[in-house]
């Protein structure tokens, strides 16, 4: 095998990493944040190639985390959080 040819887990990387958004992306549907985060626990990236790649900090990425995990996919809707948030309040 020549140095030249990437390994299988490599290509297998690169083509689940070319389903992510565009690492240029700016504008952010739930659905894209959500395809970040899933891809994270999958392993496919580490947080921190996610907040190069996507120029995001660890914060926002930590916020887009729990909102998926609280809310499911609706809750990584920009208009949908401040809703979550005061409901959560409420609560307590």
């Amino acid at each position: 095998m020549s140095s030249h040819e990437p390994l299988a887990a490599d290509g297998d990387k690169n083509r689940l990493l070319s389903g992510l958004p565009p690492a240029e992306t700016r504008r952010w549907s739930s659905r894209r944040k959500a395809a970040v985060v899933i891809a994270i626990r999958a392993g496919v990236l580490s947080s921190q190639e996610a907040c190069k790649r996507y120029m995001l900090s660890l914060e926002e990425l930590a916020a887009w985390e729990a909102a998926l995990d609280r809310n499911g996919i609706p809750g990584l809707r920009v208009t949908r959080l401040q809703i979550y948030r005061d409901a959560r309040l409420r609560k307590h």
